[in-house]
């Protein structure tokens, strides 16, 4: 009975410590294959956007009251728009004169084109005449050679008694005729030459007047280029004035009212968008057999009687300590093997209503790591 006394206990001491060390050493194992994974770090997040103002100005009309839902459009604070809206009236403004401009100028460049055109026809015409006078010259000067010839030829026969007085007189007076035209002629040329300068001086400066034109033409299409794009900036500054909601969602609490002064860059409300979701972190050991695709059912904390389903959708590409602001560095010296958290996106199936999915409530997760199997065993075709 003694011996029996002594060897129970021993017997069940001994039973423990192998039960210990055998779930010691496997009881990775086991949680790691478990069917259902739970984890109670879990918390309901979504799209969390601060509205802020873009430029400066007076709060005019604040559109929205604390907490209400809102539709992707709808304002929800508008300044004063007066001094934008005179920028835009403005940048419109000098747009308009610097096109009227152009046109002005396009009007200016026929004009010149016209001259250019009256230029060339006078140097043509002046040329003209500078030939034709060059002809006459020419032929005055047959004449003055033909009339020269023959006062000398009447002067010979007047000296032998030949010829009369009055025949010389007149074969005189032709000659004299004769070199007087030819000084007509040559100052006709003369003339006919500096007409000829004087329109091709006009030419070049018609020419140089449309180069002018053409220059300015480009000068004039870029301020029109620059006045756009200052229109452009205006219009764009004008709509910052009205704060949007960018989604479908809720607004937080306003931090502005009407008739405050506020600055470029500051925040008015917060907004969060519709399409929450679960980021649950389970440990590194959970993870073995969790896909994406995996079925999982969610419980938020403010209402335990409801079990919403969902499903694995994203797992995050390191663990949080990793991602941290200060991540954990093993080669100091001090290491200590701690089990690590991956996050996990978990998305809603369906559409559940957005009063109860608020960011940052508490939610416990279970995961089913079976579900994809039981899904390709009852699909048609599926061998058994």
């Amino acid at each position: 009975m003694k011996k029996w006394s002594i060897a129970i206990p021993i017997l069940v001491l001994a039973v423990a410590i192998f039960l210990i060390f055998a779930i010691r050493g496997h009881w990775d194992f086991w949680k790691s294959n478990a069917v259902l994974q739970k984890t109670n770090d879990a918390y309901v997040t979504g799209d969390q956007i601060p509205l802020s103002t873009r430029v400066s100005g007076t709060v005019q009309r604040v559109g929205v009251q604390d907490y209400q839902m809102v539709k992707a459009g709808q304002p929800i604070v508008e300044l004063d728009n007066s001094d934008y809206q005179a920028s835009v009236d403005e940048a419109r403004a000098a747009i308009s004169a610097a096109r009227a401009e152009l046109i002005a100028n396009q009007d200016a460049k026929r004009a010149a084109d016209a001259n250019i055109d009256a230029a060339k026809a006078s140097v043509e015409q002046a040329q003209a005449a500078a030939d034709a006078a060059q002809a006459a010259i020419e032929a005055a000067q047959a004449q003055v050679t033909q009339a020269v010839s023959e006062y000398q030829r009447q002067e010979t026969l007047l000296a032998s008694r030949a010829a009369t007085h009055q025949l010389f007189e007149q074969v005189q007076e032709a000659r004299d005729a004769a070199q007087a035209s030819l000084q007509s002629r040559r100052a006709d040329l003369v003339r006919a030459k500096a007409t000829v300068a004087s329109s091709r001086a006009a030419l070049a400066g018609s020419l140089q007047q449309r180069t002018a034109l053409n220059a300015k033409d480009a000068e004039l299409q870029a301020q029109i280029a620059a006045k756009t794009a200052a229109v452009t900036i205006a219009q764009v500054s004008l709509a910052y004035t009205k704060i949007t909601a960018p989604a479908d969602g809720r607004v937080g609490r306003l931090q502005v009212h009407p008739g405050q002064l506020v600055g470029a860059g500051v925040q008015v409300i917060d907004f969060v968008q519709d399409g929450a979701w679960v980021e649950a972190n389970f440990l590194e050991t959970q993870l073995a057999h969790v896909r994406i695709g995996d079925t999982a059912d969610i419980k938020i904390d403010a209402y335990p009687s409801q079990v919403l389903h969902g499903h694995v959708s994203e797992i995050a590409p390191a663990s949080g300590s990793a991602t941290a602001l200060l991540p954990p560095d093993n080669a100091t010296g001090n290491f200590t093997k701690v089990i690590q958290r991956v996050p996990v996106k978990i998305l809603f199936d369906g559409k559940p209503s957005e009063d109860i999915l608020r960011p940052g409530l508490s939610a416990e997760v279970t995961v089913h790591t079976d579900s994809q199997e039981t899904t390709q065993a009852t699909q048609p075709g599926t061998a058994h």
